[in-house]
């Protein structure tokens, strides 16, 4: 387990519902990615993420989907993309994401608490 953090050290990340708009492989990346835009609603507005979630995902079964993403890093470029939102998901045994999403269709931009 990590260092325990304080409700104040978490109140800081902004985690929020979106639904994904396109997707497409991240040809320069070093490991298998795709390059993931997302509608985080009218406030946060559509950002885009690299993302290493190739064993599960492509841009048939994704396009649609309801993801939780952290909002507030700072954008990071990665092999050539501005990444502007980390898309959350569970890292199972063999280091595959599982993405993390709402049991319900949710309005894109909720936070989540």
């Amino acid at each position: 387990m990590k260092e325990q953090i304080t409700y104040n050290d978490f109140d800081k990340v902004d985690i929020r519902v979106g639904t994904v708009l396109s997707v497409k492989k991240n040809e320069k990346a070093r490991k298998p990615s795709l390059v993931v835009k997302v509608d985080f609603g009218e406030e946060i507005g559509i950002k885009q993420s690299s993302a290493q979630i190739t064993h599960y995902y492509n841009e048939q079964n994704l396009v649609g989907k309801q993801v939780i993403g952290v909002c507030n890093f700072p954008e990071k470029n990665i092999a050539g993309i501005v990444s502007q939102v980390l898309i959350l998901g569970s890292i199972d045994k063999e280091g595959k994401v599982i993405l993390v999403h709402p049991s319900q269709l949710s309005e894109n931009g909720l936070p989540i608490a």
